[in-house]
């Protein structure tokens, strides 16, 4: 994994490394003042707010494109997919880039906190119950709840990255953001 422009090799998430110690690592960050957290090896860098090229008629949580070392990377709002209200980026926003069943996806974050070690024996199924607490965006965000993790100092929350991605044609999105690139360098090529 690497931070900002470093180089370092075995950036993917899931290669080079003991996936059994990797299953319970997680990155943790904090959105909307909780704290969440996704199994690490999913996870192929952490990188700064960067510039996002908007595509035009998507998802609103869908921000857009970011061009990666020459890859061309669509970026998700993860709050606004989980239906917390929209907030400025800040000197703390950061985007993580995950590979979740081949798509190469960066999803933007409040902020990094760490990465923790939480043993599945600390770890309890999503609950099942529904939410009442008035928050009309609550219930859609539990299903994208895999399970609570239970630190000594608290509780984080574990986010399904599959049914999170995957719940909206992310692959769709994905290849239109392709084709817009595609376009962009043949119009370049005619001029």
């Amino acid at each position: 994994m690497s931070f900002e422009d470093d180089d370092e090799e075995g950036g993917e998430g899931g290669e080079g490394g003991d996936l059994e110690v990797q299953d319970d690592m997680f990155l943790t960050f904090r959105i909307a003042d909780e704290s969440y957290a996704i199994t690490i090896y999913t996870v192929s860098e952490i990188i700064r707010m960067v510039k996002i090229t908007p595509i035009p008629e998507v998802f609103n949580f869908m921000k857009g494109v970011i061009n990666l070392r020459g890859k061309v990377i669509p970026v998700m709002d993860i709050r606004l997919r989980m239906g917390f209200s929209e907030k400025e980026y800040d000197d703390r926003t950061c985007v993580v880039v995950v590979n979740v069943k081949g798509l190469d996806l960066g999803i933007i974050v409040d902020s990094v906190t760490e990465v923790l070690n939480i043993p599945r024996t600390n770890i309890d199924p999503a609950p099942n119950v529904k939410m009442l607490s008035g928050d009309a965006n609550a219930d859609h965000r539990q299903k994208f709840v895999s399970g609570i993790g239970k630190m000594d100092d608290g509780i984080k929350i574990i986010i399904d990255l599959e049914r999170l991605v995957f719940s909206f044609d992310a692959e769709k999105f994905n290849q239109i953001a392709k084709d817009k690139e595609k376009m962009k360098e043949k119009v370049l090529k005619e001029a």
